[in-house]
């Protein structure tokens, strides 16, 4: 599982460094510096203490509720996702790697058909015309990962006694909501990235367009289905490997018994498991 160890490593010190902000240790408060110009790769609250980025989706909705063209952070997005597809989602975005770390827990487990993850593009269309006609960032009022991120750790921190008298239904409706998620978590894999984040909704219109490609020799599929099992998006590669919910983490080929799951830049194969003869796992990655 050479792949995954990798992944983990790269998750965690993603996670580091977008939420790097350690001076709030010292003097609470949310960063305001240069870095701030800059988006993470991933969904990671404005408003977190910890972060020294800024939120593609909520600077998306900032410029869209001006009615300015939001031509930076599309351009951040679109760009983004036409080179890598939604490779982002499993490899950077903090709150897809939370979201992993919870499932861990507990052995109640559920699966949910693939056909619900068109449940975040409904989101994205509602969103847009909202933010633009009503000039509220409606995806912030209600993100459990903002919640998590950033409301709950202002509303413990020095910040509470000037914000005390903002607490209300609202606060505790959103708490409500990331409770809801949180047991999601650990039943569901990645629930909210599936079924809700209109980032992941965006970056996934990207896959089958974006230079880096997944590729499956059907042919010589053998339809076991390991490839679904370590799957963090719950997908059958063999059945669309450019799927919108796949996330590019390359678990697949690392325990595929065949070998005939690849990845490829720019039609260049740049990972690929060799077939073990008689399903002994032995070899490498190359």
């Amino acid at each position: 599982m050479m792949i995954n160890k990798i992944r983990r490593v790269i998750q965690t010190l993603s996670l580091l460094i977008i939420d790097s902000n350690f001076v709030i240790f010292k003097k609470f408060g949310i960063y305001q510096g240069k870095f701030k110009q800059f988006f993470s790769p991933g969904l990671n609250c404005y408003a977190c203490p910890l972060s020294r980025f800024a939120c593609p989706i909520g600077t998306l909705q900032h410029f869209i509720s001006i009615r300015q063209i939001p031509y930076y952070v599309s351009g951040f997005i679109l760009g983004l996702g036409g080179i890598l597809g939604r490779l982002p989602c499993g490899y950077f975005c903090p709150f897809g790697f939370i979201q992993e770390l919870f499932y861990k827990i507990g052995n109640f487990k559920i699966r949910i058909g693939k056909k619900y993850g068109y449940l975040k593009y409904i989101i994205l269309v509602i969103i847009i015309p909202w933010v633009y006609f009503t000039g509220e960032p409606m995806f912030c009022k209600f993100c459990p990962a903002g919640t998590l991120e950033g409301g709950i750790p202002v509303m413990l921190s020095p910040m509470r006694k000037d914000l005390i008298s903002l607490i209300g239904w609202h606060f505790y409706f959103k708490l409500g909501i990331l409770i809801f998620f949180v047991m999601l978590f650990m039943s569901i894999k990645r629930p909210f990235c599936r079924f809700v984040c209109p980032l992941g909704a965006i970056w996934g219109l990207t896959n089958k367009a974006s230079l880096l490609n997944m590729k499956v020799d059907t042919k010589k599929c053998t339809k076991c289905d390991e490839c679904q099992e370590v799957c963090p998006m719950d997908i059958r590669i063999y059945e669309d490997p450019n799927h919108f919910d796949c996330i590019r983490c390359f678990k697949c080929i690392d325990v595929c018994p065949e070998g005939i799951i690849e990845a490829d830049f720019m039609g260049v194969p740049i990972l690929k498991k060799e077939r073990i003869p008689n399903n002994v796992i032995v070899g490498g990655i190359k």
